[in-house]
């Protein structure tokens, strides 16, 4: 039997899978990807988001403000993120972080709106879902301090990073994601970051539309290709392709609760 795996984290309402819906979905599932994530980064496309998941078994959502988009649409509310959660098919707050790559001059309007999602996630108890890009100081400093302030789950999603800011999600607790750039023949540093974090604590997803692994690299990315992230990065840990998947969906399984197989969603 082909393992079953999670892609924990794709953007399925985006423009590169217009028309194709039906065909990406039976293509994921022929590779063992039963279970999905698709992620709403801009809160005026939520309700397309969640046509999405309620379309689709085993197709869930999240939904927040992506911190590159933070100071071009409205702050996000506590409360209009809690009401969002409310339904069964919704399961985590983001995505949100912090992003100084491209959008450094919005820094304190991201901090805001990070701060923000990481109350709804501490209220409704769903798992915060994370993008950091540059800013790895700033981001072990708020995710610790708010931390503090009450506790919370979190996913570091497509963790690219450095093995500081690792440790830090690590010693909170949090999950660290890899996607396709860890399968990347370069990317042997992240690698090793990724080496030096228990198996307990890691997802797979693709970030579909982008980064597909090889040997599809610089061409759209889909959740199938979550099978071959996760065939190129099992020797990290010195398992099996099937001893990973069946890993890694145990631990989608522990973070994302509304999700698991438990409750009725494989």
């Amino acid at each position: 039997m082909t393992p079953q795996i999670v892609d924990s984290h794709t953007h399925l309402d985006f423009p590169d899978f217009d028309g194709e819906l039906d065909e990406v979905i039976a293509r994921a599932r022929t590779a063992g990807v039963t279970r999905m994530v698709t992620i709403c980064t801009r809160l005026k496309h939520e309700p397309r988001v969640r046509a999405i998941a309620e379309r689709f078994e085993g197709v869930f959502y999240a939904a927040g403000t992506h911190p590159m988009s933070a100071a071009e649409e409205p702050l996000a509310t506590v409360a209009g993120l809690i009401d969002l959660a409310r339904h069964p098919k919704f399961v985590g707050i983001g995505e949100t972080g912090l992003d100084y790559h491209y959008t450094a001059d919005s820094a304190a309007v991201q901090q805001e709106s990070l701060r923000i999602h990481i109350e709804a996630a501490r209220q409704t108890g769903l798992p915060l879902i994370i993008h950091a890009r540059a800013a790895d100081e700033d981001m072990a400093r708020i995710l610790t301090e708010e931390y503090r302030a009450g506790a919370y789950s979190c996913v570091m999603h497509c963790f690219s990073s450095g093995a500081a800011l690792a440790q830090a999600a690590l010693d909170l607790g949090f999950y660290l994601s890899v996607s396709g750039i860890a399968a990347f023949p370069k990317s042997q540093e992240l690698r090793e970051i990724f080496a030096a974090a228990p198996v307990e604590r890691i997802l797979v997803e693709t970030d579909a539309p982008y980064l597909a692994p090889p040997p599809h690299r610089g061409r759209r990315n889909e959740p199938a290709y979550t099978a071959l992230t996760a065939k190129a990065v099992a020797p990290v840990w010195d398992m099996t392709f099937a001893d990973f998947a069946r890993q890694t969906s145990a631990n989608f399984d522990r973070l994302f609760t509304r999700a698991s197989v438990s409750q009725g969603a494989a």
